[in-house]
């Protein structure tokens, strides 16, 4: 759990997270953003593709006496797209930060990778964020510039012990598609980011990556890993996508913000 004191550091700001639910109990790097979002004093839209996981977000940051609503929707679908960052600026009158924080990944090489399964990988990791984008970036210009802050993986960077190429390279390319959008509009007030997670306990690794049924055993061989010997948290991941939404990272563009705890320094020696 965070626990440095709210400074207001995106106070009245209007944000949209994107993947702002969360696959089970416990803070996924989503949920964080969203409640510490909300916390600094912005107003907030959950999107999600469970209303179940959107809403219980909803009700933390009510529950805190902050502004938030949910929104379900598939960002694999343009419209979909279009109709969260419509429905943002109905409930808010425009946007500041676009938060994007939605991907999948299957294991597997170049050679045993099915089609299927890499289209799939790219349609959330990558086609997603560029249909948000797109819908989002008009309406940030509009509004006098804000931020778009990405939330990519080490892996994008960095290869483990074992392969899972569609991951691997639709995040590299989820980087090199904020640094496009970067160049492009930052002469019109618009900055974009990445946030590169190394090690992270969040409920997302206990459902698809933990599959073992010892948790704890997972949980220890990571940490184990980390020259931190620790593994991160939603919350280390949320403080740095917060910095680079806000107004102190505000000639910051175009960059890559690992939070791995020294992993970069193992030369991708690790699971990720």
């Amino acid at each position: 759990m965070r626990t440095t004191a709210p400074s207001g550091r995106v106070a009245s700001k209007r944000v949209l997270v994107i993947g702002g639910g969360s696959v089970g109990p416990g803070w996924g790097n989503g949920k964080a953003a969203a409640v510490l979002y909300a916390r600094e004093g912005a107003d907030v839209v959950v999107v999600d593709r469970s209303a179940d996981a959107a809403q219980a977000t909803v009700e933390l940051i009510h529950e805190e006496g902050s502004r938030a609503t949910a929104h379900i929707g598939d960002m694999t679908d343009p419209q979909a797209a279009q109709d969260a960052v419509a429905a943002t600026v109905s409930s808010l009158g425009g946007l500041d930060i676009l938060h994007f924080n939605i991907g999948i990944s299957t294991r597997g090489g170049i050679v045993d990778t099915a089609l299927e399964d890499w289209r799939k990988v790219f349609a959330v990791n990558l086609d997603a964020a560029f249909h948000v984008t797109q819908a989002a970036l008009p309406v940030l210009e509009q509004d006098g510039g804000g931020a778009i802050v990405y939330i990519t993986t080490l892996a994008a960077h960095l290869n483990g012990p074992y392969a899972y190429v569609g991951y691997e390279t639709s995040k590299a390319a989820l980087s090199r598609l904020s640094r496009s959008v970067a160049a492009e509009y930052a002469a019109r007030g618009v900055r974009s980011n990445t946030v590169v997670p190394g090690m992270i306990d969040t409920p997302h690794v206990h459902a698809h990556v933990a599959t073992s049924g010892d948790g704890a055993a997972v949980a220890q061989a990571r940490a184990a890993q980390v020259p931190m010997k620790r593994q991160g948290t939603g919350w280390d991941i949320a403080e740095a996508a917060l910095f680079l939404a806000s107004d102190a990272a505000g000639f910051i563009t175009g960059v890559d913000l690992r939070v791995d705890g020294g992993m970069s320094i193992l030369m991708g020696n690790a699971a990720i």
